[in-house]
């Protein structure tokens, strides 16, 4: 047999396919971790984009002057009298079992999730006038101490579990009363266990 002959029946030896095939399964684990990786970002995205509009929402809020609707005799004078917006007397959902490894979809009726504390004036998620219409795959409060004076607190929470597992991953948005009676929230959020 000639060079040329001996040339056209030589293939891949065993050893050389066994390579190929772990650097494909090595790529094709690196694209799964991958994946997954940027689906729980995206799920994330949800609660850091929601939290930091319920603390603008609340920064308004706040800013608004809300003293009493009586006329002056004149003379007289009214201070500025700002507020924090009371917590609410339920979550959004109510049960973090409603978001257990899946979505939410909120009510938009009077008297409903973020609506729920509608007829109570300068309380939760009607007086921030935040509210989604679409699925959700957190659970969103907030909570408020001494609302009217310096060095009261907000804090809005989101409470996930995107694997179903019944472990909550928690993000925390903090705000503060300034001495000043300006409304500052933390430049970052607090994250707890982001991806369960």
């Amino acid at each position: 047999m000639g060079p040329s002959q001996r040339k056209g029946n030589e293939g891949f030896t065993l050893i050389e396919l066994m390579i190929v095939v772990a650097i494909v399964g090595i790529l094709a684990v690196l694209a799964i971790y991958g994946v997954r990786k940027y689906l729980a970002n995206a799920k994330t995205a949800e609660a850091r984009n929601s939290l930091g509009q319920m603390g603008k929402d609340q920064a308004t809020e706040f800013e608004k002057e809300s003293m009493a609707g009586v006329a002056l005799a004149p003379g007289a004078v009214a201070g500025v009298s700002r507020t924090l917006c009371l917590a609410p007397t339920a979550a959004v959902p109510a049960s973090a079992d409603s978001i257990k490894g899946q979505k939410y979809q909120s009510s938009q009726a009077a008297g409903a999730d973020w609506n729920k504390d509608q007829a109570t004036a300068g309380t939760g998620f009607a007086c921030l006038k935040f509210a989604m219409d679409a699925p959700q795959y957190y659970m969103y409060n907030f909570a408020v101490t001494t609302p009217t004076a310096a060095a009261g607190t907000w804090a809005g929470t989101a409470q996930g579990d995107l694997n179903g597992d019944g472990a909550l991953s928690t993000f925390t948005l903090n705000g503060v009363i300034q001495p000043s009676m300006t409304f500052s929230l933390a430049p970052n959020l607090v994250e707890l266990n982001p991806e369960e």
